[in-house]
């Protein structure tokens, strides 16, 4: 259950990081980075067995 909940976080967010918008032009990597340690620490989580 919270792998799914966690999946449907994760797709919202890649979706979230595309700067296809004009006001989020400007961000630079910023989300993209974040999302990057977000998925970085998801996987620390998922190989230690905590997911």
């Amino acid at each position: 259950m919270l792998g799914t909940v966690l999946l449907v976080i994760l797709i919202l967010l890649l979706i979230g990081a595309v700067p296809a918008w004009p006001y989020s032009a400007s961000w630079g990597y910023g989300p993209s980075g974040l999302l990057g340690v977000v998925v970085v620490i998801l996987l620390i989580l998922l190989l230690m067995g905590r997911i």
